[in-house]
């Protein structure tokens, strides 16, 4: 926060702010905030294990990228962070209507938050701008409504306007992002903070994937609906649209399909799926 922002929030004019860091040896505020923005960037995180050197080295990149990712993952279940999927999840379960907002690399994750929702009935609109249409769907809404924006490390803009043009409207914003200082977080009625260390070339979404999963859970268990039942009467209505792949019945494979070893073309070995 700026200086006159923390010195509000704290009940002080903003020259004890400047006094203060001072008395920390700092020659302005700006400066002690960095050192505090920094830490907190930076607390979650660990060392990349170091790669052992026995045996193939591709299994030993195997086996260091796999054992920091469970380890990234491990950490959502420790009580600080079980708190905040908590609190995230009551406000996403309270909203009248759900967006999910994830651009670029974090796409996958506020996508699969919206079809595993849809598993349960409920309805949530990417905002995810095919076309350039995306953040149409923001227009009327206000208090009452949530978004889920999603934000890793380096945040893309657009998700970070968007979510900002949400919050001017009333929107409530639940963030999935990597450090509590992230602008996504400043935002967020609510927000789980996810670790995400580089994996060589890039940062897994791994974490925040499973994070979007624990929060339709928490969702589910605290809709009050039957969700076996809710669950299995979905799952008749994809059934009778033939959505699923279904190993062909016995008896059903039309002749010409059978598996010819001398037909010029691979597709032909294959029984046609009735």
């Amino acid at each position: 926060m700026s200086m006159r922002e923390q010195a509000h929030l704290a009940g002080v004019s903003h020259t004890t702010m400047m006094r203060l860091a001072r008395w920390l040896d700092f020659d302005r505020y700006e400066d002690m905030r960095s050192v505090y923005a920094k830490a907190l960037r930076t607390s979650a995180e660990s060392p990349l294990p170091e790669p052992r050197q026995d045996g193939d080295g591709s299994c030993s990149t195997v086996g260091v990228v796999a054992g920091t990712l469970a380890s990234e993952i491990a950490r959502l279940g420790e009580c600080a962070n079980a708190m905040q999927l908590t609190a995230a999840a009551n406000v996403l379960a309270e909203s009248r209507n759900l967006f999910c907002l994830g651009l670029r690399a974090e796409h996958p994750v506020a996508q699969h938050f919206a079809y595993t929702l849809s598993r349960l009935g409920r309805q949530a609109v990417v905002l995810d701008a095919v076309g350039g249409l995306g953040i149409d769907a923001l227009r009327g809404v206000g208090t009452g409504d949530v978004v889920l924006a999603v934000g890793i490390e380096p945040y893309c803009r657009a998700t970070i306007e968007t979510a900002r043009q949400a919050a001017r409207q009333g929107v409530a914003v639940v963030a999935i992002t990597d450090s509590s200082v992230s602008p996504l977080a400043r935002m967020a009625k609510a927000s789980v903070i996810v670790t995400s260390n580089p994996q060589s070339f890039f940062k897994s979404i791994a974490p925040a994937l499973v994070a979007s999963e624990i929060l339709a859970k928490l969702i589910a268990a605290n809709s009050g609906m039957n969700v076996d039942e809710v669950v299995k009467e979905i799952e008749r209505q994809l059934a009778e649209l033939d959505v699923f792949w279904k190993p062909p019945h016995s008896g059903k494979h039309s002749g010409r399909a059978k598996c010819n070893p001398t037909a010029g073309s691979a597709i032909s070995a294959f029984p046609e799926i009735t």
